[in-house]
């Protein structure tokens, strides 16, 4: 048996022509990474997420000193948000980062670990 998962993702320049909930979610997700505990790779990484019922469930990537142990915003968000609404579904994901090291210049998508 062959299975096939498709992403479809975005990349928008306007923000403005997003719908409220989408920019509502991207602003939860840019706070989020500026608490991310990034100490070792200075890489700060927001995620949020909209379920169903309209909350919104953010997480950001957390380092360690074994560094690169660690845990990405993606799957601190996506673990937090099942353990506490474990039957809700999720509707949108958004994700962000800055580095302390450089500037970024293109989008940021998800990590894939999860």
């Amino acid at each position: 048996m062959n299975n096939k998962i498709v992403i479809e993702y975005q990349e928008i320049e306007n923000f403005s022509l997003l719908s409220d909930l989408e920019q509502d979610i991207i602003n939860n997700a840019k706070e989020a990474a500026n608490k991310a505990y990034a100490q070792y790779s200075n890489f700060y990484v927001g995620a949020a997420l909209a379920l169903e019922d309209g909350k919104i469930i953010t997480g950001n990537n957390q380092e360690n000193t074994s560094f690169p142990c660690g845990i990405c915003a993606e799957r601190v968000a996506l673990f937090s948000a099942h353990s506490n609404y474990p039957d809700l579904i999720i509707k949108k994901i958004a994700i962000t980062a800055f580095s302390k090291n450089f500037n970024l210049n293109h989008p940021v998508g998800p990590c894939g670990l999860c």
